[in-house]
Formats: structure tokens, C-alpha cells, sequence
């Protein structure tokens, strides 16, 4: 069976096709603090879609990068005293342990920003050489007017495009860019920040530009996929495909899918507002299968808000389910796959293991390909 998914740029669910082996790229963490809900419901969408693909025959090549050149990981180490990278590596060590205790699958790579200085340095040369970039004041900054087609994955009017920008990190009225959309690829660092010498001035990377050198060096010109939360759809994805089309003159991404936001008292959360439910708290209450039903329980594309309900619910759903094995055999792993090829269907996914379960049959097989082992005891930690 075909799998549809929606995409982004298209704006409508459309087949997915990829060849034998999947390129895809997931948007990882800056690493300066800890895993919450928000960061899972990222993480785990993209392990169902790895495990679907995986179960339909595919080889899937993921690549999810690390962002550890990035203001707000040199603030939050600024403001500890240490220094970022021993940061970084702290928290990068605690992300791991949540995702494996949430059971995701290994990924192929996982790179570092501060892996690629050489690599993004060669990328600016090509964007300059092809005359979409410019310098300004020993900052690199890429010329939005030369990419007809910027706005094309986000659909963004220009006003939003500026808004949006101007709350994530873009500096519109910077006054050294020609347009307040125009973006950085290299800029001056600051006296404790780390510095790179390169032939337009010394300093260090904008973040857009690490994640395609990274997609570059590790999938090539053109991916299958590529991910990550809503949030980054603009800027950091718009930003994305003009400077990697505008280095390459070839297609960036195939195909854009963006997972929505989690609340938490009416707000997104984030970490700037401190609205966070972190799972390796959650771990020492409930067991991460049941972490990982209440997260796939919601639809990926449709925000959804934290409730105090949510555990106890989904505690519940994981015994029921552990309760069915050794039961009759049902139709209920086709029907999980047949959810998934319908845009990641997980509620209506859930719900037909839900009846299996109730009637006894066993729901195991089926439950694996959610990422959910019934056979293994594990216990909150």
C-alpha cells in the first residue's frame, strides 16, 4: 500500500515514494537543557515513520543533528559558568537516555554543528561564488531578493515571514542587511563565544547554515525528507532550502513534514517560558511505554496540551495492551498499517489496538510497530 503523507510546500497530503533507501533529516536538539514533551512528540513521530518505512522494506539513512553552536546554548552555559561544550555534552548524554528509554530507534548519524566548521565554511564559499550572498561588517549574510521562490515551504505573507523572524532569532533590523529578511551565514563572535577564522573575517556560524552542510556531507544534494517541529518551518526550514538550492542549483528536500506544538497552560511549551513537562521526570513516575502512548496518542499535526490525566490514561492503555498477549490472532497489525500509511494516523492507530485488546486478541506484533514492546518488563526510572 501506497503511504501519504502531507507535505509542508505542497500544502496537502501526497504519496510518499521514496526509493529503496530513505535520505531523511531531522532537526535535533541545541543542547542546553533537558528533553520535554514537545522534543519527544518531535522524536517519536519520526521513529513511527522510520519504523513504517523499515517494516514496508525500506533502509531508512536518518541523519539528526546536534546544534551546538548556538546563542542560546552559549547564554545558558554563560550563565552556569562552564564552558558550552562541556554543557552540551551533558545534556546531549541526558537526551539520549530519554530516547532510549522511549524506545526510538538508532539514527544513522547524529553530527555535531561544531564537526562542520570546514564544511560550512566551503558551503558560504559556494552561496557567495553564485552571488546570493554578500559581506557586510565581517558578517556573511544570503540576499533573499536573488531566490525568487523564498516563502515557497512556509507560504508565510511578508509580514509574517518578518514577524516570525523577529521572534526567532532573526535580527530584522540588523542594520547591516539589505532586506530585514535577509539571514545570517557567518557572523563576528563575541569575546567568549568560539571564533573561526575564514577569508570574509573571523567568528562563527548562523544556525540555519549548519543544518545544510550537515545534510550536504551526510545525505548529499537532494533528501528524501526532511523534519522537525512546526517551529521551525520559519525561518530555519524557509532559510534552509534558499541558501542549500542557491549552493547546489539542485532540489533541496522531496518532501516537508513538520510536527505541531505541545501546551502546557496555554502556551507552548518552551523554554523561555519555563511551561515544561521534562521526561526524565516523568520516568521516575511511569513507565516510558506509557510516556510514549500519551504522546502518540495525538495526531501529529494537530497541537494538543499537556493534561494531568494524560499518564494515569495511558498507564492504563499500556496494561490493557500487556494483558492481551498470549491471545487469539487478529487482523490488528494491518490495520496499524494501514493508519500509518494514511499521514501517520497514531489516534486512529491506538484506537484499533484499543478494541483488539478488549477482545482479547493479541496486540503485540502490533504494538512493536507503534515502538511499544509488550514482552519487556520495564519500570519507572
Amino acid at each position: 500500500m501506497t503511504m501519504y503523507l502531507y507535505d509542508t510546500a505542497k500544502r496537502e497530503v501526497v504519496p510518499f515514494t521514496p526509493g529503496e533507501t530513505v535520505l531523511m533529516y531531522t532537526c535535533g536538539i541545541t543542547p542546553y537543557d533537558a528533553t520535554h514533551l514537545g522534543h519527544a512528540a518531535t522524536f517519536l513521530m519520526y521513529d513511527i515513520l522510520q519504523r513504517r518505512l523499515i517494516d514496508k522494506g525500506h533502509t531508512v539513512r536518518c541523519v539528526r543533528n546536534v546544534t551546538d553552536v548556538d546563542d542560546p546554548l552559549f547564554a545558558k552555559a554563560r550563565e552556569l559558568g562552564i564552558h558550552y561544550l562541556d554543557l552540551a555534552a551533558g545534556e546531549e548524554a541526558r537526551f539520549n537516555r530519554d530516547m532510549v528509554a522511549l524506545n526510538t530507534l538508532p539514527v544513522f548519524s547524529t553530527p555535531r554543528a561544531s564537526s562542520a566548521i570546514s564544511d560550512i565554511r566551503g558551503f558560504i564559499g559556494m552561496v557567495l561564488d553564485r552571488g546570493f550572498a554578500y559581506v557586510a561588517e565581517g558578517s556573511v549574510y544570503f540576499d533573499v531578493t536573488k531566490f525568487p521562490t523564498f516563502g515557497d515551504v512556509s507560504h508565510y505573507s511578508h509580514e509574517q515571514m518578518i514577524e516570525f523572524a523577529r521572534q526567532r532569532g532573526g535580527n530584522v533590523d540588523d542594520p547591516h542587511k539589505k532586506n530585514p529578511l535577509d539571514f545570517v551565514l557567518w557572523h563576528p563572535s563575541a569575546d567568549d563565544e568560539p571564533s573561526w577564522d575564514a577569508t570574509w573575517g573571523a567568528g562563527r556560524p548562523g544556525w540555519h547554515i549548519e543544518c545544510s552542510a550537515l545534510a550536504l556531507r551526510e545525505l548529499g544534494t537532494t533528501i528524501d525528507l526532511h523534519g522537525g517541529g512546526s517551529d521551525l518551518i520559519f525561518p530555519h526550514h524557509e532559510c534552509e532550502r534558499a541558501q542549500s538550492e542557491a549552493a547546489t542549483g539542485e532540489p533541496f528536500v522531496k518532501h516537508w513534514m513538520h510536527v505541531a506544538m505541545v501546551f502546557k497552560d496555554g502556551e507552548k511549551m518552551s523554554k523561555s517560558l519555563g511551561n515544561l513537562v521534562f521526561v526524565d521526570q516523568l520516568r521516575t513516575q511511569f513507565d516510558p511505554r506509557s510516556i510514549r502512548l500519551g504522546v502518540i496518542e495525538h495526531h501529529y499535526r494537530n497541537e494538543w496540551e499537556w493534561e494531568e490525566t494524560l499518564m494515569p490514561r495511558n498507564h492504563q492503555r499500556l496494561e490493557n495492551w500487556k494483558a492481551s498477549v498470549g491471545g487469539a490472532e487478529s487482523s490488528v497489525l494491518q490495520e496499524v498499517r494501514d493508519c500509518l500509511d494514511q499521514d501517520l494516523n497514531t489516534p486512529a492507530a491506538i484506537a484499533a489496538i484499543d478494541e483488539a485488546a478488549i477482545k482479547g486478541n493479541d496486540v503485540t506484533d502490533a504494538a512493536a510497530l507503534l515502538g511499544v514492546e509488550l514482552s519487556e518488563a520495564i519500570a519507572p526510572r
